[in-house]
């Protein structure tokens, strides 16, 4: 599982569904849920 920071939670979770993708600029991110509360979470870099 990818790890990211959660901006309500406050700390570092697990990310549910995480899809790699690439943003505008061309650089490799990660896009989620928080396992725990749900909210949208977002990482830079690859898996």
């Amino acid at each position: 599982m990818v790890e990211g920071y959660c901006m309500k939670c406050r700390k570092k979770t697990e990310m549910k569904n995480a899809k790699q993708d690439k943003m505008k600029n061309g650089r490799d991110c990660v896009k989620g849920t928080c396992s725990k509360c749900g909210t949208k979470m977002f990482k830079i870099g690859k898996m």
